[in-house]
């Protein structure tokens, strides 16, 4: 037989309150708990087990996708679990790439030269051939954000001022060099506000750390869960691991508790919900 916890050992323990462990066995984040002839809930050394993998999972991954991951272990759907889990490892690696993008863009216009300023605001044919581009790419760099052209107050004609020019040549330089159109507009937006790439290096900075750390989180959290999927398969069926010889009290397991938030606490209660 498993050994038998009490809901208040169990849930500080894991730092939790009863609710917050009711809230666990709701969502499936625990696996059901059997219920004694007096109506109490039987928690044993599996449900600590439970406990230690959905943290990890949490850590690594938010408590969005450790829900589903759970949820589907107890359910036994694994495919859906290991889904959730890719779909979750795929963002990461996505979020690599933009990272990666950025930096180079940001290289890329580091080491050109700077062009020449003109002495005067510049329409758009004029700014056209001054960076090497129709009119019409432009445009179309404006309706992304990129540029930010001012307005002739009588003719309503585009005026690209020097430092709006510098913009679009920019811009012309990192699109011939293939960077996608959201790593150019964290650039230009940089560029626009300070004037400076430093302020943008050291968030490039923050975030590769950042990246890191989930990674290194996403590591333990396989290996939590991995450890988890083990010895469940290793109890027999017959074991029964949530039975246990005798009722145990749970310290107010009765009470209501509400869904947890992506933080793993009790979101804040607005009356009905819990």
């Amino acid at each position: 037989m498993a050994d038998r916890l009490r809901a208040g050992e169990l849930a500080r323990a894991a730092g939790l309150s009863v609710q917050q462990l009711r809230s666990y066995l709701e969502t499936g984040v625990l696996p059901p708990a059997a219920r004694s002839a007096g109506g109490h809930r039987r928690f044993t050394t599996a449900h600590a087990e439970a406990l230690t993998a959905a943290r990890a999972l949490a850590a690594g991954h938010g408590w969005a996708t450790t829900r589903t991951v759970m949820r589907a272990v107890h359910d036994g759907d694994e495919e859906t679990a290991l889904a959730a889990l890719d779909a979750s490892h795929a963002r990461l690696d996505r979020e690599r790439g933009e990272l990666t993008a950025v930096h180079d863009a940001l290289g890329t216009v580091l080491a050109a030269e700077p062009p020449a300023s003109p002495p005067r605001p510049l329409r758009i044919g004029d700014a056209a051939r001054a960076v090497g581009v129709r009119p019409p790419v432009l445009r179309l760099w404006e309706r992304h954000g990129l540029l930010r052209p001012e307005r002739e107050p009588a003719t309503g004609y585009r005026r690209y001022s020097a430092a709006e020019l510098h913009l679009a040549h920019v811009t012309a330089l990192l699109r011939r060099g293939g960077h996608p159109l959201d790593a150019i507009a964290a650039v230009l937006r940089e560029l626009r506000t300070t004037g400076s790439p430093d302020r943008l290096r050291a968030e490039l900075a923050r975030r590769r750390a950042a990246l890191h750390q989930a990674s290194r989180h996403r590591l333990t959290a396989a290996a939590a869960l991995h450890t988890y999927l083990l010895r469940r398969a290793e109890r027999r069926p017959e074991d029964g691991p949530e039975d246990g010889p005798e009722d145990v009290p749970e310290d107010g397991m009765e009470g209501s508790g509400g869904p947890m938030d992506d933080a793993g606490t009790e979101p804040p209660s607005t009356e009905p919900r819990g």
